[in-house]
């Protein structure tokens, strides 16, 4: 390479793409490592990185177009793995908590702001009002921060997440607004357009996603790549929209995560590839790119630039912090809720610039309140993770300690598969559902093999090897611990039994492939043999369908039941998966109280909302079950062992005609024996 070469190469501002992406990765790499020994969030580091190197400090990089975009779309993936994330369950329960702090977060700052640019400032009507929008929306900057401390479930956390849909589109009416009065278009009709926009973008997307998204999981499931792919092309087709609709693409990319929420169950494959590639790419690009936006030298602007940069940084903070008093103390929010509240919706970022430069383009108001509006953005880069941070790791220590579930939030699971077991990958994503997101314990994975003379067993082994060595990467991708054994053993069930005592496991899922009648493929056979030699909880599953597509499950209980000394335990694993899934939870009593039912289910921990029914007669079971289920939806039918209490002669064919009902997907939760005290730990501690 000539000296002209590396001359041009190295240039002030660096334009050479390799270069260019190289120090981006960088900066994502030693950014965030950097400020954390400062006592930093990381997402700060990049943010501050980003203004040195941008043009407005060192000018080591350009802010060019490539980068532009991809901190364009950062901020659309952002919003929607925010919607993805957001407890959609607590959302439909209680939606007034979204609307309530969505609201008051919105127009408490904004009518703050618009009466102090208009009265103290001089600006007139229009201008002021666009302004205010500006700072009364928030872009959750410190998502990342709740994400990894695992709070996304917490009600005001998930009332922020909501809230979003309100001062985000409020903000964006009134750009609309404001930009068609100030080109003398402000009608009735202008108003209608944009309200009739929201309609289309929210119902096309709630309509077409899930549908497309349940149809496509479950006919093109076994290359996991192109799941996420397909979930790629979902958050921009709806981002588009959006901006065709002349709406903000995030607001599209949001919604597109709130339909397809309940098809990514928590602890998947899927999901963890989605955060993944959000935390490790497109997201730092986005701060990268706010940190770019940041020109230190406006405080150098002079004072009015300064002064309204405070003013606009003042009246945020305390009205923003004001709706948060004011919502915490209509929804008894502890102070660690509170402040994390504060923390999140403080955040700005370019979409607060977006509207900004829409209204300096317009002429509304000039290079001050520009420069202002930059500076928010730097104070507030810092000032709202920083705030979450500290908050939201009180609020999880909180959690920890109060919650109880030290000893159930992470089972040891066994998992034994046939070499010619049906669907093996689909009873590892149901593992995965039970395990849920993060912990320690392995799924551990076993394959007995009886032996067949020396050479055969040995070919036998290594193919069951390879099986289970595949599996394990699926583990990887999930980031949840898989241990893998082959064992050869003249009983099958001798061999699985052995394996739970050796690796001290919770519970074992077995699966059945419905190809025998249920009374020859396990009464008398492995599965049956297994239940008659352990104790501990066992998972029989028949999956007809990916376990992430399930919308309802349906959970027999026989009467009496509720007697067994497994009963609660039980109880916890149907909620769990329902919890993991985000499908609606129906339990069926036969022959018993459904109130009484409706009290004790109460009693266990994970809060699941249940609809509860009973029927007086076995014989009207089946047919309620084929009237009212689809092939989309999972039953589960708690069955203590023969002998038992609460086992019912009914019990014994019932797997075997529920493999012929529509869902063609069940479970056969046989509870923990001989441990009276041990599911005291489902309760909730009163």
């Amino acid at each position: 390479m000539s000296n002209t070469t590396v001359a041009n190469v190295l240039e002030m501002p660096l334009e050479e793409p390799v270069l260019v992406f190289t120090i981006a990765m960088a900066i994502f790499l030693a950014g965030p490592l950097i400020v954390k020994r400062l006592g930093q969030p990381g997402i700060v580091g990049i943010v501050v990185f980003g203004a040195l190197v941008g043009p407005d400090a060192l000018e080591i990089v350009d802010h060019s177009d490539a980068i532009v975009l991809l901190g364009e779309v950062g901020l659309i993936y952002l919003l929607f793995t925010v919607g993805l994330e957001l407890d959609l369950r607590g959302f439909k329960e209680a939606p007034e908590n979204a609307a309530l702090f969505g609201l008051t977060s919105f127009f408490f700052p904004f009518t703050v702001g618009t009466a102090v640019m208009y009265s103290v400032f001089g600006f007139d009507i229009w201008a002021s009002l666009l302004i205010s929008a500006v700072f009364a929306s928030h872009t959750l900057l410190a998502y990342p921060i709740v994400n990894r401390l695992g709070v996304t479930k917490n009600r005001a956390v998930t009332a922020v997440f909501g809230g979003i849909l309100f001062t985000d589109t409020l903000a964006l009416v009134v750009l609309a607004i404001v930009t068609g009065a100030t080109e003398g278009e402000l009608t009735v009709w202008l108003i209608a357009q944009v309200l009739l926009a929201l309609v289309v973008l929210f119902g096309s997307v709630w309509l077409v996603l899930p549908r497309g998204s349940r149809w496509f999981f479950q006919n093109f499931s076994e290359e996991s790549y192109f799941e996420f792919l397909f979930v790629m092309v979902a958050i921009f087709a709806a981002a588009s929209l959006a901006e065709v609709l002349q709406l903000d693409p995030i607001l599209g990319a949001f919604v597109a995560g709130i339909a397809v929420n309940q098809l990514i169950p928590e602890g998947g494959t899927l999901m963890n590839r989605i955060e993944f590639v959000g935390n490790a790419f497109f997201i730092p690009f986005f701060l990268l790119h706010v940190g770019m936006l940041v020109n230190p030298a406006v405080i150098l602007d002079g004072p009015t630039t300064l002064l309204i940069a405070a003013t606009i940084i003042g009246i945020m903070l305390l009205t923003k912090g004001g709706a948060a008093w004011i919502v915490s103390q209509v929804q008894g929010y502890t102070a660690n809720e509170r402040a994390v509240i504060f923390g999140l919706s403080t955040g700005q970022a370019a979409a607060a610039l977006a509207i900004t430069l829409v209204g300096y383009d317009a002429g509304l108001f000039g290079d001050s309140v520009l420069n202002a509006v930059v500076l928010m953005l730097l104070v507030t880069a810092l000032v709202s993770p920083w705030i979450t941070e500290r908050a939201a790791t009180r609020l999880a220590l909180e959690r920890e300690v109060g919650d109880g579930e030290d000893d159930t939030g992470d089972p040891n699971i066994l998992l034994p598969l046939s070499h010619n077991a049906e669907l093996q990958q689909r009873l590892l994503e149901l593992a995965f559902v039970i395990k849920g997101n993060g912990g320690a314990e392995p799924v551990n994975v076993i394959t007995v093999v009886q032996p067949d003379g020396e050479a055969e067993t040995e070919r036998r082994v290594t193919g069951v090897q390879a099986d289970l060595d595949d599996l394990a990467a699926a583990g990887s991708a999930a980031e949840v611990p898989i241990q893998t054994e082959t064992r050869i053993n003249h009983n099958v069930a001798s061999g699985i039994v052995q394996g739970s005592i050796e690796v001290q496991a919770d519970q074992i899922i077995m699966g059945w492939d419905a190809t025998q009648s249920f009374r020859h493929r396990i009464f008398g056979s492995i599965i049956d043999q297994v239940l008659e030699r352990t104790k501990l909880p066992v998972l029989v599953s028949r999956l007809g369908h990916p376990v992430n597509t399930t919308r309802r499950i349906f959970v027999v209980v026989p009467i009496g039941a509720d007697h067994h000394e497994g009963f609660y335990e039980a109880v916890h694993l149907v909620k769990r998966i329902t919890s993991g899934l985000g499908a609606e939870l129906n339990v069926v009593v036969v022959e018993g109280s459904s109130h009484q039912f409706e009290q004790l289910f109460d009693l266990v921990e994970e809060d699941v909302p249940a609809e509860f029914e009973s029927i007086d007669d076995w014989g009207r079971l089946l047919p309620m079950l084929e009237s009212r289920t689809d092939e989309d939806d999972l039953i589960a039918a708690i069955s203590p062992r023969r002998g038992d209490v609460g086992w019912h002669s009914e019990l014994e064919d019932l797997p075997a005609k529920l493999a012929e009902l529509p869902p063609e997907s069940f479970i056969t939760i046989h509870p923990r024996q001989d441990e009276p005290d041990y599911d005291r730990q489902y309760l909730r501690l009163k």
